[in-house]
């Protein structure tokens, strides 16, 4: 893949990189050289550092003194259980608040991205897939956001969960199941229903649970 030269070229190379990760291209844990990124996307090293940069920051890359960069190690079974934790404990509560401030605008930027993922669930291309792991994070960003306390958005943005369990399934197929759930988080924020908000996002995290433990077996 030739990455070529735009204003948006950092963007594109991050993407490109992204992308590699997410499919597995990059194995987890497998070692990433900046001179081979450097022959493969034709660009300079400048762009591959700072996307590499990026990466790291969101968890997904390695810098090791002495030794370079490589695909962070996929999640172990108790971080996984750590993180759904975690999920459960912030996200349901949050989906509550949020009914309490959602507006038709905000509804209509909910619903937008819901559909963006239906739309790409009819797809098996791997750049779909990949997307759809981002589309997943706004779509729960953007609840979080509604909800108003920015230390749980921060705390549960920093944990860049969405990518790091989309990467132990991969080849999976998405499942209408997810979409369909979250379809029940709309029906409840639109109608400002605090307790279906509530109880759709804690079955919504739960079920998705159940789908990924599979990766562990």
């Amino acid at each position: 893949m030739v990455i070529q030269r735009s204003r948006g070229l950092a963007d594109d190379v991050y993407g490109a990189i992204f992308n590699k990760l997410m499919s597995l291209e990059i194995a987890p844990g497998g070692r990433i050289t900046v001179d081979g990124l450097v022959r493969e996307l034709e660009v300079s090293h400048t762009p591959i550092r700072e996307a590499l940069g990026r990466l790291e920051g969101e968890g997904l890359v390695v810098k090791t003194h002495l030794v370079g960069y490589s695909a962070a190690p996929q999640i172990t079974r108790r971080r996984f259980e750590e993180l759904y934790e975690l999920r459960l404990l912030l996200e349901p509560d949050a989906s509550r608040r949020a009914a309490q401030r959602i507006t038709e605008p905000r509804m209509r930027k909910l619903r937008e991205t819901a559909e963006q993922m239906r739309n790409l669930n009819s797809t098996a291309e791997r750049s779909g897939y990949t997307r759809f792991a981002r589309l997943d994070a706004d779509f729960h960003d953007r609840i979080m956001e509604i909800a108003g306390n920015e230390l749980i958005r921060d705390t549960l943005a920093h944990l860049h969960t969405h990518f790091h369990i989309f990467r132990l399934l991969f080849h999976a197929r998405v499942t209408e199941e997810a979409l369909t759930e979250h379809e029940s988080v709309l029906v409840a924020l639109s109608s400002g229903d605090e307790e279906g908000a509530e109880r759709a996002m804690r079955e919504h995290i739960e079920r998705s649970r159940g789908r990924l433990l599979m990766a562990f077996e």
